[in-house]
């Protein structure tokens, strides 16, 4: 059973059984269902015009299927679709509230292999829908509470290939980034573009910021990704040997719906998809004192760079509508998690790669330091990230009060899974919104530290599953 259904969206495997993989019959359901909510609260229920939903997909080979399911079912309902195509996630985010339209859908599964595919399910605010929303979506989804209109009614398609340059002069003019002195470097950059349509907003924004020097690989946009496409140090030695090869400064991986970002140094090392949170906001801070959040499972070295320049960290449960809720309500001027995602509350309130990669490179070329030298004046944590899969039907909950129990002397923080403290050291367990798994991350100030407490809570899942 691969079918996911959480805050992150309908998440499933293409082809099999209805109900338990993302089949065409289960994309126009759980479609049908998001539209009726949206018309349902709709602030054009009462008016003439019709409402607006605003939709992009990622490379995937299931993309265009996927797409004209979505799109289908949407003019069924009377809603008018429009149609970004190869998009990535930030721009439809921005897409929405730029184009006034009401919701927009996401038909990415992110950084999951090339059978998944997701509908990401996004309000009028060009943000994620809230868990209270999603229940009311999959309550309308399991009744099929949904009514489709008559022929005079039928929504219209109108396709527009004009967001991502929108969205990459929004970045590029923004305050903070500083394009001149981006040129003036020089720079030689290789960027990874896992045969998504990173391969085209990557690109089009270093053009955009003065780099003229770009070595794109896997930049066939055909959903065939030439690796596992979750941006970790183990998927990318090709982009390591690449930023050696072509001596160039940096190199740049971005997932398929680029909204993650990760950067690897001169000399092939990796900066770490933890730290490009870190340096993106001690940058702006450093501009723009104010608030942090990240998620529970994001390095402690956030905290660090925060109350350095005299502002307060705050930490949410995982999930991107989890950490924009706690950023909203502590007025943090940047935060993100630390998969590699930026959210910069100036340009919209979503992970978004490119304004991520404009700051880190103005923060870079500012500081006169190679990539290598600025990732060594940041501290040292160590994180070490692992996963259980779980078979159908077991009591996670019951998993961790055990392990809970046995960890009684330790302070721990429920709010996410469970999160147990080691003097200065932490690992947080938590099941996945996107997969059937457990997730493991432990860090300390020693590599192997980090990996010894990650194995011996590993163990620990183990026998409690018996």
């Amino acid at each position: 059973m691969s079918l996911i259904k959480s805050i992150s969206g309908i998440r499933g495997t293409i082809g099999g059984k209805t109900g338990d993989n993302l089949t065409p019959l289960d994309v126009v359901k759980f479609t049908a269902a998001y539209g009726t909510w949206l018309l349902q609260n709709s602030s054009k229920k009462k008016s003439k015009s019709p409402s607006k939903v605003v939709i992009g997909r990622d490379g995937r080979i299931s993309g265009l299927m996927v797409k004209n399911l979505v799109a289908s079912t949407l003019i069924g309902l009377g809603i008018d679709v429009i149609d970004l195509d190869f998009s990535t996630t930030p721009t439809v985010e921005m897409a929405v509230t730029l184009l006034k339209a009401d919701g927009g859908i996401i038909l990415t599964a992110s950084h999951n292999p090339k059978e998944w595919n997701a509908l990401k399910l996004l309000n009028n605010k060009g943000e994620f829908i809230s868990g209270e929303e999603g229940k009311m979506i999959l309550d309308i989804a399991s009744n099929e509470s949904f009514e489709f209109i008559q022929v005079d009614q039928l929504g219209k398609i109108v396709a527009n290939d004009e967001m991502l340059a929108t969205h990459i002069d929004l970045v590029a003019g923004y305050e903070l980034v500083d394009k001149k002195a981006i040129k003036a470097a020089g720079l030689k950059i290789v960027v990874d573009a896992v045969n998504s349509t990173g391969a085209t907003a990557v690109p089009a924004l270093l053009k955009a910021l003065g780099v003229e020097d770009v070595v794109v690989i896997n930049g066939e946009i055909n959903g065939h990704f030439a690796h596992n496409p979750e941006p970790l140090p183990e998927h990318l030695t090709e982009l390591s040997r690449a930023v050696i090869s072509n001596k160039a400064n940096l190199g740049i991986a971005v997932d398929p719906d680029v909204d993650r970002l990760c950067f690897v140094c001169e000399d092939g090392t990796m900066f770490g998809e933890e730290y490009t949170l870190v340096a993106v906001a001690d940058y702006v801070l450093s501009k723009k004192p104010g608030n942090t959040v990240s998620n529970l499972s994001s390095t402690r070295a956030l905290k660090d760079i925060t109350l350095k320049h005299g502002g307060m960290y705050f930490a949410s449960a995982v999930g991107e509508v989890n950490v924009v809720n706690k950023m909203k309500a502590e007025n943090a001027v940047i935060g993100g998690e630390g998969n590699g995602g930026i959210i910069l509350p100036d340009l919209h309130y979503g992970r978004d790669a490119l304004i991520g990669i404009a700051l880190f490179l103005t923060h870079l070329v500012k500081s006169k330091k190679s990539t290598k030298q600025l990732r060594n004046i940041y501290p040292d944590y160590f994180m070490s990230k692992n996963k259980i899969t779980l078979d159908q039907g077991v009591d996670v909950g019951l998993v961790f009060d055990k392990i809970k129990k046995k960890y009684k002397s330790n302070p721990a923080n429920t709010e996410d899974g469970l999160k147990i403290e080691f003097d200065n050291d932490w690992v947080h367990l938590r099941t996945s919104n996107t997969e059937p798994i457990i997730r493991i991350y432990a860090e300390s100030n020693f590599e192997t530290t980090a990996d010894n407490i990650a194995m011996r809570l590993m163990r620990d899942i183990q026998e409690s599953l018996v």
